[in-house]
């Protein structure tokens, strides 16, 4: 039986990345990070799923380093772009360096859990914007997690060559309830329908022919 560690955010991805693991039958724990993000209620979703589903769930708390990644719309006082996921704009949510600190806080997690592999749910989605979800970045840090201690732990993206709407229609064959997710970047009680991650989102449901479960305060 593989040990994995899911680095799980609450979102679409992660919920269906960590339900993957478990219907694989491994053995699965899951760590989340607050570092500040304006959309903090994707860590309720994540507490909530791993209450319910009985799985071991650490919520690191980072935000002391905030004031170290300064410049995104996610973390600082600099409005949530709205429109397309690709559209250039989108950029300004990129939080520095996130995915390498993140990926290396739950690689020492794997290793003090004699953990076998650390999981994130990284998609072709992602590249265009964020190139710490390039299939370059898993590779290399899968190799310098390979080196990094005595206890080699590799790193895995399982999605990182499908789309949102794949990954949906994975979710959807696993018979996932995709209300218990969260995507939305703004940090408030609806999803608002407008920002670059609620319309990617939207638009999987589309493709999939189906409605999705979340309320939202626009629907694009």
């Amino acid at each position: 039986m593989v040990q994995v560690i899911v680095v799980y955010s609450g979102g679409m991805d992660s919920y269906t990345l960590i339900n993957k693991a478990i219907q694989e039958g491994h053995e699965v724990q899951a760590i989340s990070f607050d570092y500040g993000q304006k959309h903090k209620k994707e860590l309720l979703f994540a507490k909530n799923f791993c209450e319910i589903s009985r799985i071991e769930h650490e919520i690191v708390d980072i935000t002391s380093i905030k004031n170290l990644l300064k410049g995104s719309a996610l973390t600082d006082d600099i409005a949530i772009p709205q429109g397309g996921y690709a559209d250039n704009s989108m950029k300004l949510t990129i939080v520095p360096n996130r995915n390498m600190i993140l990926i290396s806080m739950a690689i020492g997690y794997a290793v003090s859990s004699n953990a076998n592999e650390v999981w994130f749910g990284a998609h072709s989605g992602d590249h265009v914007i964020y190139p710490d979800c390039r299939p370059e970045f898993v590779e290399k840090m899968n190799a310098l997690s390979l080196i990094s201690d005595y206890q080699p732990i590799s790193v895995k993206a399982p999605f990182i060559d499908l789309s949102k709407s794949e990954i949906l229609s994975k979710g959807v064959e696993m018979n996932l309830d995709y209300s218990k997710t969260w995507t939305c970047y703004e940090g408030k009680d609806l999803a608002c329908g407008l920002c670059g991650s609620c319309n990617e989102r939207l638009e999987a449901f589309r493709e999939n022919n189906l409605d999705d479960p979340l309320e939202y305060y626009v629907s694009s």
